[in-house]
């Protein structure tokens, strides 16, 4: 026979200070728990919602970056006749050969300098990333030291407004359009023609760190890799766009992880002796109604089940209200370095519900530590003993 479950919310209710402290104590854990994890979770979906799974990006065989990647002209064109490649109205093979270089730029908050990842592209590249829109001004010209920047880059990096003139290189560049990538990780960069970028820099001409190209369809790039990668001329690795970007994120986005484990758990501990400490003042307390139960026939697994189900109750209040504290961090903008390409990344938290739900999980889990040592203590309470309290 079970007790019924409104004697312990009358026993919670009776009992509100203890009880809020151990509310409180668990919420602010979950709370850095889910902030966290919305971090990771921002990080990486910046960066994998920079690729298009229907979108392959070559590299130099063994490079496991961009800035450690080197293709010459002549392989990129093999790339471009490589079966399974996109082609524009015009007949033009949709890849678009690609060059990256860092440039340091002072933060709009700081003054400080920070790593920008600079992209010299193709000038079909807006058909080979169809998802990226001009929202001001124009996309640069061919030829010309002309820049369009991610959205995130005006209100990140001082000089970059519309219309602004930016020096780096050897080069006086104008910027003359604002892209929206969809919140990927291109939102961060700074776009202008492969050529000029490499003149401006002193670079070899003819020389890209990737290629990345269209394809006719997701089913598409088995094939595609296939010529690529079995061509002699060639000596590239393959990888479809999002599985590349994914892989880089992983890094950073285990370590944020890992973080928050660790200061939850460190947290997790002092709310666990708070919610031992509410449990074990409710079972010194109540001894003589435990004894009482007993001795009506309630068995000492169900004083066990009672005991522990309230401290569950505690202990997923806390966990709503530290779901709800954390709620205001979803699209909230920060910014960390990208350790495959070494630059700066301006990325969103994102709460989601399955982070919400390991939260409740976290939570859940607390108030069974706290709870099955009190509710194990109620259950070997000597009825008489308890009873001469009475």
């Amino acid at each position: 026979m079970a007790i019924p479950l409104e004697y312990n919310v009358r026993s919670i209710v009776g009992r509100w200070p203890s009880t809020l402290v151990a509310v409180l104590g668990i919420g602010g854990t979950v709370a850095v728990f889910i902030v966290m994890l919305a971090m990771a979770q921002g990080f990486q979906a910046t960066l994998v919602s920079g690729g298009s799974p229907e979108n392959a990006l070559a590299l130099r065989g063994g490079a496991d970056s961009e800035m450690m990647s080197a293709l010459t002209l002549e392989q990129t064109r093999v790339i471009a006749d490589a079966p399974g490649v996109a082609r524009s109205a015009a007949g033009e093979p949709l890849v678009s050969a690609e060059v990256v270089v860092i440039g340091a730029f002072p933060l709009v908050a700081t003054g400080s300098d920070a790593n920008v990842q600079i992209r010299g592209l193709s000038p079909v590249v807006l058909e080979v990333r169809p998802n990226v829109r001009i929202v001001e001004g124009r996309f640069f010209e061919p030829g010309l030291t002309e820049l369009v920047v991610g959205r995130n880059v005006p209100g990140t990096y001082a000089g970059f407004a519309l219309g602004s003139t930016v020096e780096f290189g050897s080069g006086r560049w104008n910027v003359v359009g604002i892209f929206d990538a969809g919140g990927s990780s291109f939102d961060s960069e700074v776009w202008c023609d492969a050529s000029v970028l490499n003149q401006v820099f002193k670079r070899p001409e003819n020389i890209y760190q990737s290629a990345t190209a269209r394809l006719v369809s997701t089913g598409s790039f088995q094939a595609f890799k296939d010529a690529a990668t079995a061509d002699p001329r060639l000596t590239v690795d393959v990888f479809r766009e999002t599985a590349f970007y994914a892989e880089q994120s992983r890094m950073v986005s285990k370590i944020i992880r890992v973080l928050g484990f660790i200061i939850a758990i460190v947290m997790g501990v002092g709310a666990v002796f708070a919610a031992l400490n509410t449990m074990y003042s409710a079972v010194a307390s109540r001894s003589a109604e435990i004894a009482t139960l007993k001795a009506l026939g309630f068995s000492s697994a169900s004083v066990v089940a009672s005991f522990v189900a309230e401290s569950i109750v505690i202990a997923l209040a806390g966990g709503a209200v530290g779901s709800l504290a954390a709620l205001p961090f979803n699209g909230f903008t920060t910014g960390t370095i990208n350790w495959s390409s070494f630059s700066y990344l301006a990325f969103s938290f994102r709460v989601t519900p399955q982070i919400v739900a390991s939260g409740l999980v976290f939570s859940l889990l607390m108030g069974i530590v706290g709870g099955l040592p009190p509710a194990l203590r109620a259950a070997r309470l000597p009825i008489i003993v308890a009873l001469r309290e009475l």
